[in-house]
């Protein structure tokens, strides 16, 4: 997702009599040094929204000690000729992944509350692939728990999803056992970036080798349990800033040659905004982001969403099936997009009337799809605080699930279903 927080700002000297009093060779030295970032950080001010807004706790959408029900299938979702999932499981279809996916956020993290209840939901679904399944902002994964849900899913050759977030906490304790000792997370930080998302926080940066460690080992553990996609969130925050001197290319071989020593093809996608650069983009299997959604079920067909863009210069947020960049991108994944706020896609998506979003799920799937991009269907998606529209489980949490007031999932099957 493509949270709406503000990026960091150069600290500049403002007080005239320290110009005067600090002798020159010490102002151009010291000049140096305020304005050595100032590139990095000028870029990130503007892929950054110019919009503040508190950072919403984890808890809000997701429980401190996730509990469900063990005890065998939950019948409300069983089907019969349950086959387990496989070891290794088989390639995964990219083509059907764009007619048959669906946003299922935090799914194997169990995120929402009623975790019975979303894996009924996705044992129901006409869902192939399950985008974000695994979830990591600001939480390192619980593989044990990711397990124990996956072994409830009952629908066979299902592709599952991982987040690599951009988000980090710097207090969490996570074993790494290749050194046979805990993660330093602080260590992993973007210079200047502490606390950018709350207290005890930062983005990650690729640059720092305790980062690459944790995604690696992350990213291996995700495939000892199939999944097999691999979405990097704002990517440009967790890259080099310059992307000339990308660290990526290392970062996804090294997650490729595992991929090849357990027998299993993976595909690896970022968030990438309006990043323009077609050797970067096509580093990636897929380039991923929202669609830009208006009240009546409408998009626009230009290059950046009109929300913060006006003229150039403005801040964009790109619509990323535009050919500024599905042009130079191997394969795109647009969907509800989500940040915490108002007025973001599945905010706009679940203030509608029901017949409205069936309509506006209807037509922008065949639109997209048809067009050779994937649109991938709201299944599990967190929502604004005080949205107002229909809900899940939880008052920040959407579920397609019939249990719950917006009720979307006949029709998402029902679309999906004629997909295959």
């Amino acid at each position: 997702m493509l949270p709406l927080y503000p990026a960091e700002r150069p600290k500049l000297l403002r007080k005239k009599h320290l110009f005067f009093s600090i002798p020159v060779v010490i102002f151009v030295v010291g000049g140096l040094f305020f304005f050595a970032p100032f590139s990095e950080k000028n870029r990130e001010a503007a892929i950054a929204p110019p919009e503040e807004m508190p950072v919403p706790p984890l808890t809000d959408w997701v429980d401190e000690q996730p509990a469900f029900d063990e005890g065998g299938a939950s019948q409300e979702g069983k089907t019969e000729g349950v086959s387990p999932v496989m070891l290794v499981p088989p390639p995964p279809s990219l083509e059907r992944m764009k007619k048959q996916g669906c946003v299922a956020d935090g799914f194997l993290s169990g995120y929402g509350g009623d975790i019975n209840s979303s894996i009924a939901l996705v044992n129901r679904s006409q869902c192939y692939y399950l985008h974000r399944a695994l979830e990591t902002w600001l939480r390192p994964p619980d593989f044990k728990l990711a397990g124990k849900i996956q072994k409830k899913v009952t629908k066979p050759n299902t592709v599952y999803g991982m987040f690599i977030a951009e988000a980090i906490d710097t207090t969490a304790n996570y074993y790494y056992p290749a050194e046979e000792r805990d993660f330093d997370f602080d260590d992993m930080c973007r210079p200047g970036s502490k606390n950018f998302w709350g207290e005890h926080t930062c983005k990650p940066s690729l640059e720092r080798a305790e980062y690459r460690k944790y995604v690696q080992y992350i990213a291996e553990q995700a495939m000892d349990m199939g999944i097999q996609s691999f979405l990097f969130g704002q990517v440009f925050y967790q890259d080099a800033g310059d992307l000339s001197q990308s660290v990526m290319p290392e970062v996804i071989i090294g997650m490729r040659e595992y991929a090849d020593f357990l027998g299993m093809k993976i595909l690896i996608g970022a968030q990438t905004n309006d990043i323009v650069d077609e050797k970067y983009l096509r580093l990636f299997d897929y380039i991923e982001g929202g669609v830009g959604l208006q009240e009546d079920g409408s998009i626009e067909d230009g290059p950046c969403f009109s929300r913060w863009w006006q003229k150039p210069g403005d801040w964009c947020w790109a619509l990323l099936w535009h050919p500024n960049y599905s042009a130079k991108a191997n394969d795109v994944f647009v969907h509800f997009d989500w940040s915490g706020k108002l007025g973001d896609d599945m905010s706009v998506f679940t203030r509608m009337d029901k017949n409205t979003r069936e309509a506006t799920l209807r037509r922008l799937h065949g639109y997209f799809t048809s067009r050779n991009t994937g649109f991938l269907m709201p299944m599990l998606a967190t929502l604004y605080r005080d949205n107002g529209g229909c809900e899940g489980p939880k008052k920040r949490f959407y579920s397609a699930s019939n249990k719950y007031s917006c009720q979307d999932e006949d029709a998402i099957n029902s679309i999906l279903g004629k997909r295959r």
